[in-house]
């Protein structure tokens, strides 16, 4: 049994999952923004146990980062989950299988970063997100271009949906996608480590 934040069926709810190592300001951004544009009416943040594309090494401990991403955020329509722990996932298709019986009862979609858009390809059974949900990619410095000709920009372009009408992707069938351009923030994760 999974505890997963109340809502109601038919919610528009945003779905923010990274290692967040360590979280930030940008993040924050990136979910405040998700919020307005998208019209949600809330985003859970789903704090990845480990991402596999990067080593165990370089990803603080995961009860570190859960604490220190609660801390920093503090919307009140925003919740810091670990439920991609309760479900024991090792990848996000493996949460959105978890989560299956969950997203069908909302209108539900998946924020991202452009840096994060551009190696969805590398991702496990990566077509399994666009398929189960609209996605919402928000530009990040110096990813614009590598977004938007990855192998998933390509693939989808008969699924995007223009940034002025992005607030339609929460409830749309997938595919479906946005890339959201907006003022742009420089923190980064990886720099914040090699500064750390």
């Amino acid at each position: 049994m999974l505890h997963l934040p109340a809502f109601s069926p038919g919610q528009r709810i945003g779905l923010y999952g990274g290692s967040f190592n360590p979280v930030h300001k940008g993040h924050v951004a990136i979910a405040e923004a998700a919020l307005k544009r998208l019209r949600l009416d809330a985003v859970w943040w789903l704090v990845s146990p480990q991402n596999p594309l990067k080593s165990q090494d370089d990803t603080a401990d995961f009860a570190e980062r859960m604490e220190q991403t609660q801390r920093l955020v503090r919307h009140p329509r925003m919740v810091v989950t670990d439920v991609e722990q309760q479900i024991g996932s090792s990848c996000t298709a493996e949460a959105l299988r978890g989560l299956r019986h969950v997203i069908d009862r909302g209108r539900f979609v998946w924020i991202m970063g452009a840096d994060s858009f551009s190696e969805l390809h590398r991702w496990y059974h990566w077509q399994d997100l666009p398929h189960t949900l609209p996605l919402c990619v928000f530009d990040r410095p110096g990813h614009s271009l590598r977004a938007l000709a990855s192998p998933a920009a390509l693939k989808y372009t008969h699924a995007r949906i223009d940034a002025t009408d992005a607030a339609q992707l929460p409830g749309s069938a997938p595919p479906a996608w946005s890339f959201i351009t907006w003022p742009l923030r420089a923190e980064s994760s990886t720099a914040l480590r090699n500064h750390s």
